[in-house]
């Protein structure tokens, strides 16, 4: 038998040694998430420099790329930590993402960026940030919303640091020498995250069965979590992949216009840490659905008719603080349902769902920024129909799960 303190039913919910888990997969998920948060800077800059030759649709796969590969890996490190923990899956993920932008500080063609940032790099971020949302889940049960919230906020600061960070140095020092010195830093941190990350479970090793990832479909409410989730992600990232290259077509300075990523990251830390204290009191479940119906109002109630400098900004914010919530609940939400010891490949499992529409999501609007001769309103309106349909299936989950009682925590 465990000791009481690594019993699975026994979770600590706070200390010293748990807190310390959330802290260093802050880190984790700061550059992990945190660098997919930012990748709309690359975009915008590779279509007016390395890549200004290839249309948008065909530069947004770079990105797209990025986002699924992170997402897509789900399954498999998931199934890893369930059997061997966080330490050596968080170790390959660390060299992989610091040694893919490494080679992308000295890419010059479209392959080259596409395998280097778009592969190496994202299966590296994906390592990281579940073996780090994984152990978190592992420390926390009633408290799992509000920590999950503090660790996924990483993402929000790192919105916020590295897009501002890489344009200076891509202006000061090049290309090259701004993803070296990004990928010092995300080195620094990621020690961190090493010497801290820890699962308060012993590992499990198990035979590996392709079962694993299928039976958590036989579940109702989690087959309709992940259709839900699936449909939400087609319309939830495209903001933050095009927000700039809208601002900048709509007359805001490029210097402007390179802190709208920065001013929605920031907003999202009080969307992704609020949600969260709210979401441990009043059901995740229910704040994941009323933070992704605003998300999804917001994109053609604001951004729509946005067409100059205070109501982009504004946009940005707002949409910031709502997209937080839908972001940070969705992890919280899959812990609530599922067994402590299948916490990784049901994650995992989940986000896999996500990583095919995040492949897809960003191609469609740059297809639709072609069909409409350069405009933007088929994207916009796109980006709010994809979130709100993602709601309606969240709340055919949620009546799965309890029925058609309005005021009950779930």
């Amino acid at each position: 038998m465990y000791p009481s303190k690594k019993d699975p039913s026994t979770f600590p919910d706070g200390g010293p040694e748990a807190w310390l888990v959330v802290a260093g997969a802050f880190c984790g998920v700061f550059c992990s998430f945190g660098w997919i948060n930012s990748i709309g800077v690359f975009q915008a800059y590779y279509e007016t420099h390395q890549l200004e030759n290839y249309n948008p649709s065909t530069v947004s796969w770079i990105p797209s790329a990025e986002v699924f590969m992170m997402f897509a890996w789900g399954p498999i490190f998931g199934r890893l930590y369930d059997s061997h923990g966080p330490r050596w899956i968080l170790l390959a993920g660390s060299f992989l993402h610091v040694f893919g932008l490494m080679m992308t500080s000295i890419s010059k063609q479209y392959y080259q960026i596409f395998l280097a940032q778009g592969v190496v790099s994202a299966i590296g971020t994906s390592a990281i940030f579940y073996s780090s949302m994984s152990a978190v889940g592992t420390w926390f049960q009633m408290r799992r919303a509000f920590a999950f919230g503090i660790m996924v906020s990483g993402a929000s600061l790192g919105g916020i640091t590295l897009p501002i960070m890489v344009s200076h140095l891509v202006t000061s020092q090049g290309f090259g020498w701004a993803m070296r010195i990004s990928a010092f830093l995300i080195l620094g941190l990621l020690v961190l995250a090493n010497l801290t990350v820890k699962s308060r479970l012993p590992p499990r090793p198990q035979q590996f069965s392709i079962l694993d990832f299928i039976v958590p479909f036989k579940e109702l409410p989690f087959s309709l979590i992940a259709v839900g989730s699936f449909v939400i992600y087609l319309g939830a990232l495209l903001p933050l992949n095009y927000i700039i290259l809208y601002a900048q077509h709509s007359g805001m300075s490029a210097d402007l216009s390179g802190y709208l990523i920065p001013i929605l990251s920031a907003a999202s830390i009080f969307g992704r840490i609020l949600p969260g204290y709210i979401g441990d009191r009043y059901g995740r479940i229910n704040v994941l659905i009323v933070s992704t119906t605003i998300a999804g109002i917001l994109s053609p109630a604001l951004w729509l008719p946005a067409h100059s400098n205070a109501p982009i900004i504004v946009f940005s914010a707002c949409y910031g603080f709502a997209s937080g919530g839908a972001f940070s609940m969705l992890p919280a939400v899959i812990a609530q349902i599922s067994d402590i010891h299948k916490i990784g490949v049901r994650n995992g499992t989940l986000y896999a769902a996500v990583s095919i529409a995040s492949l897809i999501g960003n191609p469609i609007g740059g297809a639709l920024i072609t069909r409409e001769g350069g405009g933007y309103a088929g994207l916009q309106i796109f980006s709010g129909c994809a979130m709100l349909g993602g709601v309606g299936v969240l709340v055919c989950a949620r009546i799965a799960l309890v029925g058609f009682v309005v005021k009950v925590k779930v």
